[in-house]
């Protein structure tokens, strides 16, 4: 497998990926699914999009998104989300993509790399930040409603990139 830059005709794969996690429900703050129009326009607006693509055959499995976190002096943080297709979790494609994505963070200029709303209950994804080096700045109660209607924990986290 290997982390690449997207290009224009990974954009279905990418959608579906995406529109997957916003429909579990229980990870991204977005609640509207990407259609090819707004697909492409989306991944277009981002400092950076990667795709974790399998060699032998090109299939993408996975993916980020990478784009600043405020303006002005505060311009030097980021923020990324990652999508992992269901069928392929479990197989450390995730952590390939955050190592990625701090990499292009530095080299594209920016200092911070800082997560506003990770989910409490996602451990998988909040022991990967914690074992790659993430600082978890504290916890906002009821920050994220899930797709059921509770209110859950959010976890704001942030790691120095240059």
């Amino acid at each position: 497998m290997i982390v690449r830059a997207y290009r224009k005709q990974d954009i279905l794969a990418m959608i579906e990926i995406w529109n997957e996690v916003v429909e579990e429900g229980i990870a991204f703050p977005q609640e509207e699914l990407l259609d090819e129009k707004t697909g492409a326009a989306f991944f277009e607006e981002q400092s950076y999009c990667g795709v974790a693509e399998r060699k032998e055959d090109g299939k993408i499995l996975g993916l980020y998104i990478l784009h600043p976190n405020n303006v002005g002096r505060c311009g030097h943080i980021c923020n990324a989300s990652y999508a992992v297709a269901s069928s392929n979790r479990g197989l450390h494609i995730g952590e390939k993509l955050v190592l990625d994505c701090i990499g292009q963070a530095g080299r594209i200029g920016f200092r911070v790399l800082q997560f506003n709303a990770v989910v409490a209950s996602n451990i998988h994804a909040r022991h990967l930040y914690e074992r790659i080096g993430f600082t978890q700045l504290g916890t906002i109660p009821g920050g994220f409603r899930m797709k059921d209607g509770r209110y859950e924990d959010i976890c704001p986290y942030y790691i120095e990139v240059s």
